[in-house]
Order: C-alpha cells, then sequence, then structure tokens
C-alpha cells in the first residue's frame, strides 16, 4: 500500500477556508442540507489545494470537525458536554479549553464519525493521491474528560476509550479505508512523566484488530494549539519503548526544532518507515523548495528513501490558509528536486 519513495503526505488538519468559519458562527440558522454542503464545498477546498500542490498523500483536512479531536466528545454517551473553562481571558493556552465532566458509562453507540468522513473524502477527491483518515487515539482523547464516577483517573478513562476508538478502526477498514493515522500527540507530549511502555501498550491493544489490514499510522508531536507546544520537546523519553508500536509509519515533528535528534529517524527506520515533518507549522516562514531538499537529504543519511515520507509537523489548521498552501507546494517541489537527484 506505499505507492513510491520520498512520499508527501500531510498529518490531517488544514486550515478552514474564511467564509466557512464565517459560516460556522451560524450554523443555527442552517438546516441538515445547508450543513451537508457546507462541509462538502469546505473539504472540496481543502482537497483542491492539497491535490494542486502535488502531494501523494491526501486528506479532508478535518473540515467537519471542530479542532482536530474536540468535536469526537459530540460523538459520547457518558459525559457533560458542558465543558467548564478555568480561563477565559488573557494569551491563548490549553487551559482555555474545558474539560468533561464524567456522568455515566462511556459509550459511542453511533460511532465517531470518521468513516462518513471518509466516504465525504472519497467522493469529492478526484483520481490520483492516497486517501488518509485519522482518528484520535485513546490517551490523547481521554485528556478532555475529568476523571469520575467509575474513571478515578486518566487512566481509566483512556481504557474506557479503547474499545471505541477500536470500533472506529474496524469500522473504516471494512469501509475500505487503506491510510488510516491513528493521532496520538497527548502520549508525546507526556511520555516525559507517564510510563511510555504502558502507553504503547495502551496503542498497541487499540489498533490490534486492525494491524496489518490497513497501512497503519501514527503522529507524535509536543502540541500545537493556537500554534504552541505543550511538553519538553524532546524525543529521548520516549525511545527505546515507542519502537514497540504496532504501525507501518510513525510521523515525527522536526521542523520546528531544527531537526534536533534527527538521528532518531534510523532507530525507527528499523523497524517501520519514518514521515519526516520538514516544514514548520508554527512558523510563518515559507521554506523554499531548495530547504525543504536540503533536509530531505539530511533525511536520508538515516534512511533509505523507501521509508521515508515528507510532511509538515503537524496538522496545519492553525496556520494560516495562504501560507498553508504555499508551505505544502515548496514541500512538494523540494522534494521532486531530491527524487530527480536519485532518478527515482
Amino acid at each position: 500500500m506505499r505507492e513510491r519513495p520520498l512520499r508527501t503526505t500531510v498529518v490531517g488538519s488544514y486550515p478552514l477556508p474564511g467564509w466557512a468559519e464565517l459560516a460556522a458562527r451560524h450554523l443555527d440558522e442552517m438546516g441538515p442540507a445547508d450543513l451537508a454542503e457546507l462541509q462538502d464545498d469546505a473539504v472540496a477546498a481543502a482537497v483542491g489545494d492539497q491535490v494542486a500542490a502535488g502531494l501523494d498523500v491526501i486528506t479532508d483536512g478535518e473540515q467537519s470537525r471542530l479542532d482536530f479531536n474536540l468535536s469526537f466528545y459530540g460523538f459520547l454517551e457518558g459525559i457533560d458536554r458542558e465543558a467548564a473553562v478555568e480561563r477565559r481571558l488573557g494569551p491563548p493556552g490549553h487551559d482555555q479549553r474545558g474539560r468533561h465532566r464524567v456522568t455515566g458509562e462511556l459509550r459511542a453507540p453511533g460511532g465517531l464519525g470518521v468513516v462518513a468522513e471518509l466516504e465525504r473524502l472519497r467522493r469529492i477527491a478526484p483520481p490520483g493521491p492516497a486517501l488518509k483518515a485519522s482518528v484520535p487515539g485513546p490517551y490523547t482523547l481521554s485528556g478532555r474528560i475529568a476523571p469520575g464516577g467509575p474513571y478515578p483517573d486518566r487512566w481509566a478513562v483512556a481504557e474506557a476509550l479503547v474499545p471505541i476508538v477500536r470500533a472506529e478502526l474496524l469500522a473504516l477498514v471494512e469501509a475500505g479505508g487503506r491510510e488510516v493515522c491513528v493521532d496520538e500527540p497527548s502520549m508525546s507530549c507526556y511520555a516525559h512523566r507517564e510510563d511510555p511502555d504502558r502507553l504503547v501498550d495502551l496503542f498497541n491493544r487499540t489498533v490490534a484488530p486492525v494491524a496489518g489490514r490497513t497501512r497503519l499510522s501514527t503522529h507524535l508531536c509536543f502540541g500545537n494549539y493556537k500554534g504552541r507546544a505543550v511538553a519538553p520537546r524532546r524525543y529521548a523519553p520516549m525511545f527505546p519503548a515507542f519502537l514497540a508500536l504496532k504501525v507501518d509509519e510513525v510521523h515525527l515533528e522536526m521542523a520546528s526544532r531544527e531537526l534536533a535528534e534527527l538521528d532518531r529517524v534510523k532507530d525507527i527506520a528499523s523497524v517501520a518507515d519514518v514521515a519526516v515533518g520538514v516544514i514548520d507549522v508554527k512558523s510563518y516562514w515559507i521554506e523554499p523548495p531548495e530547504e525543504v531538499a536540503a533536509r530531505v537529504r539530511s533525511c536520508l543519511r538515516y534512511a533509505p528513501p523507501e521509508r521515508l515520507s515528507l510532511a509538515p509537523d503537524c496538522g496545519l489548521s492553525q496556520t494560516a490558509r495562504w501560507a498553508a498552501r504555499a508551505k505544502l507546494g515548496n514541500l512538494v517541489a523540494g522534494v521532486a528536486a531530491v527524487r530527480r537527484e536519485l532518478r527515482l
């Protein structure tokens, strides 16, 4: 299911078009057909930008979601969806997003909605690029649920979410999803203070039913809400434990850290493919193609081209669309230059 070496790909999210963001403030004025049209048009815009850039792998830009994961709580039973917010004023930060209170057993009888997202993407995307769907992992989803009731701590909440995420992954595979990313940025954010082996075990049990049935990847980063990190930006605490992740590809945030710890690519490439972030989504400097090409050559010191994909560090939802469009175009141009050098 891996079409070519040095694939160009994305993590998942893409900025909403300005008109879609404006329209989203008036959802109470829309009927179901109006909302469906809004979502279709927003996905078409995100797909159009990715296809115009020339990416090998595209997503729906997560255009029908609130952030990359917050809208998933709307599918859950057993929580109070009126999340209490501790701080409303001042510079933006994670503490300005509330946590949901547990009211009963966590369930998602209707699934998490990702199959419908994939079906919409298939309907809108042109032939050619591979299509990737993404689902937040249970540890990341547990972060916005305040422990309580039958779930005394975050680990208990995460365990309750495992069968919910697992069921969504199975549904995606059964619907023909060929590429699925399990987003677990919280694992990489908090591996410095949690047991990394326990995180890996939680992840592997979640994906076990679909491992080997789809091209499975995971995304590791240090946080990107409002373009801000929330963790020590070091991969060392995660390894060697994270080498045991049961995935085909591991995505690493690298560009925002000036390619620090790039030698970690060699370790991962010994067991899986590596998607290296060579575009900094936290910066409005538009990396020129020659800079992208130089970064790709640096990656090739640690892994062969057939083990490498190139991507932005993270989802692009926190980056203005004009910059996201330019960055993706230069990503593809820079990688193409190296492919020509290697005659790939």
